[in-house]
């Protein structure tokens, strides 16, 4: 995997981390940063995963509530993760095309997810990113 492939995978663990404890972000990137393990990572997206996921949790809640069959407090944590950077990458990074961003969210399910999670993770994204980034899918390929 590449470096924001890398960044995605540990921000994946952080984020799951600050969701089980309601640690600090702050302190929870500073653990991950100590880590030798993030020399593979662009540290830069990494950090900005980090911090801005939680800061916009709510936002990012809402725009995928209506893309869920349930409640996302009873999606299971993991998941959840990896929804909110799928979700907000959807959003906030429209450079990435959203297919790139759906492969690296189901990538990350199948690495840590329940056995069937990256489907879950897979169909809900891609119905938001219908939803989000419906010029993508209406462009002349």
């Amino acid at each position: 995997p590449g470096p924001r492939s890398w960044a995605r995978r540990c921000a994946a663990q952080a984020l799951y981390e600050w969701q089980m404890t309601g640690q600090a972000p702050s302190q929870i990137a500073a653990q991950f940063l100590a880590d030798e393990d993030l020399n593979k990572a662009d540290p830069d997206y990494f950090q900005e995963l980090v911090h801005q996921i939680p800061a916009r949790a709510a936002m990012l809640d809402a725009a995928l509530e209506p893309f869920l069959d349930r409640p996302l407090a009873l999606v299971d944590p993991v998941e959840r993760a990896i929804l909110r950077i799928g979700g907000y990458e959807l959003l906030e990074h429209p450079e990435l095309a959203y297919r790139i961003v759906l492969n690296e969210a189901v990538e990350l399910a199948k690495l840590f997810g329940a056995e069937q999670g990256h489907r879950y993770v897979n169909g809900v994204l891609d119905k938001m990113a219908r939803t989000v980034r419906a010029r993508e899918f209406t462009a002349p390929t």
